[in-house]
């Protein structure tokens, strides 16, 4: 690999930093080659993983200055389920490329680009594709356009996500309404609120006891009766784990008896940064795959047809968050 710079503070062979902060991957220079670019996702990964206030507040006016919309509902579309983006009229399409101190996202199915655009009518800002701990970003990171959407004005956040069913009773295509998380990263000590909390966008200790608001939750299953799709809509108990490994055997039987309905890679330490910062918070799991905690099973998850899955059902889901958009909207009216 030859010697290139990537990111503030960081020598790569022998080559100093420009200063600048930038990198491959969020406006700096291009790589010359896989390796290059490889080493700029590890390295810029690691770089910025904790945003100050005035950081956060320059990348909310950099989205308001490109934009006329002024949305109260911020949604994060997951693996599979970025074809919802498509149903937004009169958008703005903003490349996280393009947008200051910015990650990128790195995964297959998520395109990686903010869309401010109408819903059914109803203005709301969109990430189309997410970021996660396993494509090497600190949780604060991985967690930090929510802030941003606070600071553009967002009160409400509907997270998606494509998650594993763990519950039984689940199966491929339901969508399960989060009821409860468990933050199984945090008990580690892995959590996006670590270090100094700065107390205009929350409290050091906030309360996750109602961490899903439970009048949106009721309104989602009486969505889901009037869309007829009553049958295969669950609530339960999400869990985030690192990844970017399916789990063993031994690790889903642990979960089921934790009392884990299903099992995914994100979404967690983005509500806990909601609920800090005083997002009222809805979130849903599209059961992409079945976790069966058996040996003699040929049901092994693969990543192409979570994004199958999550297409398929792409009329239904947007339809559902169609709805509580309308609901939410209509609500911050009164």
């Amino acid at each position: 690999m030859s010697d290139k710079v990537y990111v503030n503070g960081i020598t790569i062979n022998g080559s100093e930093c420009n200063g600048n902060g930038s990198s491959a991957l969020t406006n700096g220079t291009t790589p010359v080659n896989d390796d290059e670019k490889i080493a700029g996702v590890f390295y810029n990964a690691r770089e910025e993983a904790w945003y100050t206030y005035d950081t956060l507040q320059e990348i909310a006016n950099h989205l308001l200055s490109r934009t006329q919309l002024r949305p109260k509902i911020g949604i994060i579309l997951g693996t599979g389920l970025g074809s919802l983006a498509n149903q937004l009229t009169d958008a703005d399409y903003i490349d996280y490329q393009t947008i200051p101190h910015f990650p990128v996202s790195t995964v297959d199915g998520h395109v990686g680009r903010l869309i401010f655009g109408y819903l059914k009518g109803v203005p709301v800002m969109c990430m189309q594709g997410r970021f996660h701990y396993y494509e090497g970003y600190p949780l604060a990171k991985c967690s930090m356009p929510v802030r941003v959407m606070k600071l553009v004005g967002c009160s409400h956040l509907i997270a998606t996500n494509a998650a594993g069913g763990l519950n039984p009773k689940y199966k491929v295509g339901d969508i399960m309404l989060m009821k409860d998380h468990i933050n199984i990263m945090g008990f580690a000590g892995n959590n996006p609120l670590q270090g100094a909390n700065d107390s205009r966008f929350g409290p050091r200790f906030p309360n996750m006891v109602n961490a899903y608001d439970w009048k949106l939750l009721k309104k989602a299953k009486e969505i889901g009766k009037d869309i007829g799709i009553d049958n295969d809509l669950h609530e339960g108990v999400y869990i985030c784990l690192g990844g970017p490994n399916f789990e063993t055997v031994a690790e889903l039987k642990m979960l089921r008896i934790w009392g884990v309905d299903a099992v995914g890679m994100s979404t967690v330490h983005e509500i806990t940064t909601a609920v800090h910062c005083g997002m009222t918070c809805f979130a849903f799991s599209l059961i992409t795959n079945l976790c069966v905690p058996e040996y003699d099973t040929e049901e092994t998850p693969c990543h192409d047809d979570i994004v199958g899955i999550g297409k398929s059902r792409e009329t239904t889901l947007t339809e559902m968050v169609a709805r509580m958009v309308k609901h939410i909207h209509m609500e911050l009216k009164k």
